[in-house]
């Protein structure tokens, strides 16, 4: 990049300016981690729109990191963020109005600019990927109060213990990382507002066979999740599906993770929605899940192993993980399908590819039974209890 583009692209995107923070601090934005030296004062050149900015206080020699801290920004073209090391809570904390029009006045002429790091453009496609329906209105909806995320505040989301392979390990790996406690009371306790999701659908007056058939097939259950909490709009849907990703993945939020396969587990169950109604929602969905565990099962070993990063590699190989099952039964679906939506097809058949070629996993073809199939330790195969026998109340579990 020649020197005159280069300083158009310091003038025209934003600017983070992290002011005294420690040598050895871990720091990211969207795909890029950054580890601090002695002259790091931030990031420069970041391209207007959403980006999610990530970091993790470490000991002196850079071995041990504390649990991610992480928040989301909406910036515009030449914007400047400034925020200052709180050496006692070891965090990001904002300035004053006054500092911060000074620091961006300096900003803007220059004068920190030999100690900002340059976004890396070739890496903003992969970010594009994982956020394009990540909005500010998106943000502003599911972020918890004040914007800070952070797993040290969600220690009473396993509640009763960790239940999946997954949740195992991800309460494993927290409880290895260095947690520190923090005065900073204000963001203590803070949880997300996630939408809601339904595990199963209970309706007075139904057999159990109605209901099996219903829980079976999540396709009524999406369409209430959409027209309740959703306004109707699928792409709201989809930025709640990639807020709670990036939350979870870059900033190792345990109740992100459990939104994220709430959703995952709700449009990979239905069985009609992608062939007949919403046949556009799911290309776009296997779009998006594709591009997102495209990013995280790839090897990384640029950086150090932080948190959540490190986990992809061990719980998602498991065959017997949500994902595997819910997946094996929806790509028989489309594969066997009559009729089918030609990008829905080849979008699946590439999700496949990508899944079978980074883990391993084999997809192969079930028995029919009402064309799906479960076996017997399948924590997903419905099982229809009799809840009230006067009033022939049936919930499938």
């Amino acid at each position: 990049m020649d020197s005159e583009k280069a300083l158009e692209l310091v003038k025209h995107g934003a600017t983070l300016l992290f002011l005294d923070v420690p040598q050895h601090t871990f720091v990211g934005i969207d795909t890029q981690m950054f580890i601090v030296g002695p002259d790091f004062k931030g990031i420069k050149m970041i391209p207007p729109g959403i980006h999610f900015v990530f970091y993790s206080s470490s000991t002196r020699d850079g071995k041990e990191f504390s649990p991610t801290i992480g928040f989301f920004v909406d910036v515009g073209p030449s914007q400047v963020i400034v925020r200052k090391w709180n050496q006692q809570d070891e965090w990001l904390a904002k300035v004053s109005e006054e500092e911060e029009e000074r620091y961006s006045q300096a900003v803007r002429n220059l004068e920190f600019d030999k100690h900002l790091g340059p976004y890396n453009l070739s890496q903003y496609g992969a970010w594009k990927h994982l956020s394009n329906y990540i909005t500010k209105d998106v943000v502003e909806k599911f972020e918890p109060v004040g914007g800070e995320i952070t797993v040290v505040y969600e220690s009473a989301i396993l509640k009763g213990g960790p239940k999946t392979a997954m949740e195992k390990a991800l309460d494993a790996q927290m409880k290895k990382i260095k947690s520190k406690e923090s005065s900073t009371e204000q963001t203590k306790g803070n949880r997300f507002y996630y939408t809601c999701i339904p595990r199963i659908i209970k309706h007075k007056g139904m057999s159990g066979q109605e209901l099996t058939s219903m829980n079976l097939d999540k396709t009524q259950l999406l369409e209430s999740v959409l027209s309740k909490e959703y306004k109707a709009s699928e792409d709201l849907l989809l930025g709640e599906l990639q807020f709670s990703f990036v939350a979870f993945l870059m900033g190792q939020s345990l109740e992100s993770f459990m939104q994220w396969k709430s959703l995952v587990s709700l449009l990979l169950g239905c069985i009609d929605a992608p062939f007949h109604t919403r046949s556009q929602l799911f290309t776009k969905f296997i779009k998006v899940i594709y591009h997102q565990l495209k990013y995280g099962l790839q090897k990384d070993s640029s950086g150090p192993e932080m948190g959540v990063h490190a986990l992809l590699d061990d719980s998602w190989l498991a065959s017997d993980s949500f994902l595997h099952l819910l997946c094996k039964d929806f790509f028989a679906l489309v594969e066997e399908a009559t009729v089918v939506d030609g990008d829905l097809l080849s979008w699946t058949r590439k999700f496949k590819e990508l899944l079978e070629n980074r883990l391993g996993w084999e997809f192969q073809k079930k028995s029919a039974m009402d064309g799906i199939y479960f076996e017997e330790d399948d924590e997903y195969a419905p099982v229809v209890e009799m809840l009230d026998e006067s009033h022939g109340d049936y919930m499938a579990t």
